[in-house]
């Protein structure tokens, strides 16, 4: 089986030497997205629209590879303060709206890159 990188302009470039998703097979592995904007800004201050600029991100790079976020079977979510919890599931459920949720963890960081309140990455099968 050949893997194949995955990489969009419609997302942010990866910080580091990684790409941004790769495809073996039917499987998508996507690499942790952080809530920067189009501008390389990084959206702080605000869980809800880091959590949705994090996800926006995910999704960019989804369809980039011809998935969709309802293909996508399980997620990691990592916040550097958990009492965030809430307010990123608010938005979180407001992306995944099929009837099946992906499987999913929630995790607390004490650092996450770039000082982001929110990374998440997620696996995608066809």
């Amino acid at each position: 089986m050949t893997n194949k990188a995955i990489n969009t302009n419609n997302a942010p470039s990866a910080i580091g030497p990684y790409s941004q998703a790769v495809l073996s097979g039917t499987t998508l592995y996507v690499s942790g997205q952080l809530p920067i904007d189009s501008n390389g800004e990084l959206v702080g201050g605000d869980i809800k629209a880091s959590t949705s600029t994090a996800l926006s991100n995910l999704q960019a790079i989804l369809e980039a590879a011809g998935y969709s976020l309802d293909d996508v079977v399980k997620c990691e979510v990592f916040l550097a303060d958990m009492s965030q919890f809430a307010d990123m599931n608010e938005v979180y459920g407001s992306f995944f709206t099929g009837e099946t949720k992906p499987a999913r963890q929630a995790i607390e960081a004490a650092c996450l890159p770039k000082n982001a309140e929110v990374e998440i990455s997620c696996i995608a099968v066809k």
